[in-house]
Order: structure tokens, then C-alpha cells, then sequence
């Protein structure tokens, strides 16, 4: 499974849920098969990892971290619950995802090059310098570029495969607006815009945000993948562009960008409680 929104819920991720429910549920994987997919394809390290992303939290309101000292790093770890998150998509596939589509994510990422991608990606998703990768990923699509690789192509649509760009983008947008306004809710910070007004601003910014996620997910694909071969690419992508494998993808994007979204709004709401540090 890949990044989380390269590092960072939707209001559609719970229509996506209600109709998985109503299809789904009289063929849904029972817990123990679910706890074992989630292994098997990887997605409990691209759950864990979405910790990662609340480095980005202060960022978006304005707030040095180091001025919270230690009580940042535990807030931070008590609202990222690796334990809880996993329970969470746990309770959520339970209901939603069929066995079919289930198996045959299985099948592939339990196969010698599913396994070798599966470690490829949890080594990549736990990168902590996110900036260093980017720079190594940008500098192996130049190469490739140079050399006219036909791999860039291949990316590409393993990206494409996995979640399209105005999901993502959408995505994006909407935690971060949940998360400003839980944030103003707790009056951590003051805004001056309401819910509709904070989505239109992003909206004016969508060209430049769109085209900024798929040069950082091109780059992030390209040092992920960087030792694998052609061939493997190319069949990485056929196996990604299978209806079944598209099924159980947006399935687990919108169960990664529902949770990323409630910790999020979680984590705003409890830093009204921070006291600056104190030196000592």
C-alpha cells in the first residue's frame, strides 16, 4: 500500500462505506481474515504511518511544536494509537469488504513479487525524512526521463490505479478543513472563514495542489520502486487496474483518509489543553 496522501474525511468516504455495506455485506470477510489481509497486503504499516503525518499539524495552524516540548510527543503518540487506528479499519473492512475482493488482493501480494512490493512499500512508508526521499525519487524520474525510459509511463499508472489525483486532492482538502475547524472549535487558533469559505480558498489553489501530489507521488513511486525491474512495474500496474484490485482500493483510501481525518480533528481539539514549556 502507498504513502498517506504523501504525507499529510471526505464527506463521500461514509456514502462509500453505507454502499460497500449494503453489497457487501452478506459475503464480508469475518476478523481474523481481515487482521491477516491487512498484514499480508501491507496496509498495517500505511495505517501506523499515518502518524507520521501529524508533523504537519502545526504547519497548517501556525504553531511551533518545540514550544509544547515533551507534552507534543506525547499527545502526538496518544491520538496516533497505532492500536486504535488499526482497530478502527479493522471494524470498518469487517463490514465492507467482501470476500472475493479479499482473496484476490491476497493472492497477489502473498506471490514472490507481491511480497517483495509489500516490503518495498512498508520500508518507504516509515521514511521519517520525507524531504530527502523526494529529492532521491525527483532525481531518479529525471534520470529516467534522460534516458527516455518508458518506466515513468508505468508509475504513472500504477499511481493512477492505486487513487486518482482528485481523490487525493479532495481528500487532502477536506481534513484539512476539519481539522481547522476543530481547531478554531477548541480555540486553538481564530478564523475568519466559515466551513464553505475555507473550501472555496482551497478550491482557487487546486490546479497548483493537483500538480504538486502527482509530481511528489511520481517522485515517491519512482525511490519506492527504485530496485525493482521493469517487468516487475509493468505488472505491478496490470494487477493494480483489475476490477477486483480497483474494489478493494477505494475501499482502503477512504478507510485511510476517514481515519487520518478524525485523528486530525482529534488532535485539534485536545491541543487546546498544551501549556508552553518551561524552562527549567
Amino acid at each position: 500500500m502507498r504513502n498517506v496522501l504523501i504525507r499529510l474525511a471526505l464527506p463521500f468516504c461514509m456514502l462509500v462505506f453505507a454502499a460497500f455495506s449494503m453489497t457487501n455485506a452478506a459475503s464480508a470477510a469475518t476478523r481474523e481474515r481481515i487482521e491477516a489481509f491487512l498484514a499480508t497486503t501491507g496496509f498495517d504499516v500505511a495505517l501506523d504511518s499515518i502518524a507520521l503525518a501529524s508533523a504537519s499539524a502545526p504547519q497548517m495552524l501556525g504553531i511551533d511544536p518545540e514550544g509544547f516540548g515533551s507534552q507534543w510527543t506525547r499527545l502526538t503518540e496518544e491520538v496516533f494509537d497505532t492500536a486504535e487506528m488499526q482497530e478502527i479499519a479493522v471494524s470498518i473492512l469487517e463490514q465492507t469488504l467482501s470476500d472475493e475482493a479479499l482473496q484476490h488482493a491476497v493472492e497477489f501480494y502473498a506471490s514472490d513479487l507481491g511480497q517483495r512490493l509489500v516490503k518495498a512499500e512498508n520500508a518507504s512508508h516509515m521514511v521519517e525524512d520525507d524531504d530527502a526521499k523526494q529529492l532521491e525519487g525527483q532525481r531518479i524520474v529525471a534520470d529516467l526521463i534522460k534516458q527516455g525510459s518508458q518506466r515513468v509511463e508505468a508509475l504513472k499508472r500504477m499511481n493512477r490505479a492505486i487513487d486518482s489525483t482528485d481523490t487525493a486532492v479532495r481528500a487532502l482538502q477536506e481534513i484539512q478543513v476539519r481539522f481547522l475547524l476543530a481547531a478554531s472549535a477548541a480555540g486553538v487558533i481564530e478564523l475568519q472563514l466559515d466551513a464553505d469559505g475555507l473550501r472555496q480558498m482551497m478550491k482557487l489553489s487546486e490546479p497548483e495542489m493537483r500538480q504538486s501530489m502527482q509530481m511528489s507521488a511520481l517522485a515517491n513511486a519512482a525511490y519506492t520502486y527504485r530496485e525493482f525491474a521493469d517487468a516487475d512495474i509493468e505488472a505491478y500496474a496490470d494487477a493494480l487496474e483489475q476490477p477486483l484490485m480497483q474494489e478493494v482500493y477505494e475501499l482502503l483510501n477512504a478507510v485511510q483518509y476517514e481515519i487520518m481525518a478524525m485523528r486530525f480533528e482529534e488532535l485539534a481539539a485536545r491541543m487546546a489543553d498544551l501549556r508552553p514549556a518551561q524552562d527549567i
